[in-house]
């Protein structure tokens, strides 16, 4: 695929571009700074974007401001946000301006190479990826999860899995349980979330984004 990698570590900038190649992907271009990063896209218009949250220039947000305007301006662009800590304010704007195709990996991820691939892919196909600790950390930080109560602790696990992005299969064999269990499960999750009849939005992503009070 191609993308175009924000980092303002030039050691972890470097390090990643490397590895994308080796992985047979395209980085068309490397900066470090947001406003270069939203430039970059315009020119390039890679599949993904791979960028920190806290950068250039103010060393705050700016990376997720450029991920949420890469976002507006160029829909079909995949935004993969790498952050140091779970930053639960920056995961949920992420979250609430359009779940697909957008993923939060803490950099720690970066070290299980399988595990960064998994979710560069994951976001690239349109899914969500979420780091399971941004999963914990959203969700304990949500004052919003009533309608869950009524999901049995399977459920929940299924749940929990579909948050972080991974496919009926992948459920299944984490849970070690067959794939159209899991199918049912999920229908089951719907029917309780009332979404059974939801249209406009994925009723996953919106049984994910209640599960996360976003």
């Amino acid at each position: 695929m191609r993308i175009v990698l924000a980092e303002d570590s030039t050691l972890l900038r470097e390090g990643l571009a490397r590895l994308l190649a080796e992985e047979g992907h395209e980085v068309a271009a490397s900066v470090p700074s947001a406003d270069e990063l939203v430039d970059a896209v315009a020119r390039h218009r890679p599949d993904v974007v791979v960028t920190d949250v806290r950068m250039p220039p103010t060393h705050t947000d700016d990376g997720l401001r450029a991920a949420l305007e890469i976002r507006r301006r160029w829909p079909g662009t995949g935004v993969l946000v790498l952050s140091q800590y779970v930053e639960r304010r920056y995961a949920t704007r992420l979250l609430a301006d359009r779940p697909e195709g957008v993923g939060y990996v803490l950099k720690d991820r970066v070290a299980q190479v399988d595990d960064f691939l998994d979710a560069l892919d994951r976001v690239a196909e349109g899914a969500t990826a979420l780091d399971p600790e941004v999963v914990r950390q959203v969700l304990a930080g949500s004052d919003r999860a009533d309608p869950l109560a009524r999901l049995t602790p399977r459920e929940r696990d299924v749940l929990h899995h579909m948050a972080q992005g991974h496919t009926n299969a992948t459920i299944a064999e984490r849970l070690h349980v067959s794939q159209s269990a899991v199918e049912k499960h999920i229908n089951t999750i719907f029917d309780k979330l009332e979404l059974s009849r939801a249209a406009g939005y994925s009723r996953r992503v919106l049984a994910v984004l209640r599960y996360l009070g976003v």
